[in-house]
């Protein structure tokens, strides 16, 4: 028989292991934020949203 020989157990767990260390780094970026930078973005939203408004032409 050729090969290494495997701990399926720890192979599994291996896996299970990465992939919520994948799904914690998503997490990290979609919810780590701090109340100050929600703000923040948020702020900056409203100034483009205002700026692009204010910036419209009328089709008079």
């Amino acid at each position: 028989m050729a090969g290494e020989i495997i701990n399926l157990n720890k192979a599994r767990k291996d896996r299970a292991r990465a992939e919520a260390k994948a799904t914690a780094a998503a997490n990290r970026a979609a919810f780590g934020r701090t109340r100050g930078q929600k703000d923040a973005a948020r702020l900056e939203a409203e100034r483009l949203k205002r700026d692009l408004d204010g910036a419209k032409r009328d089709d008079d």
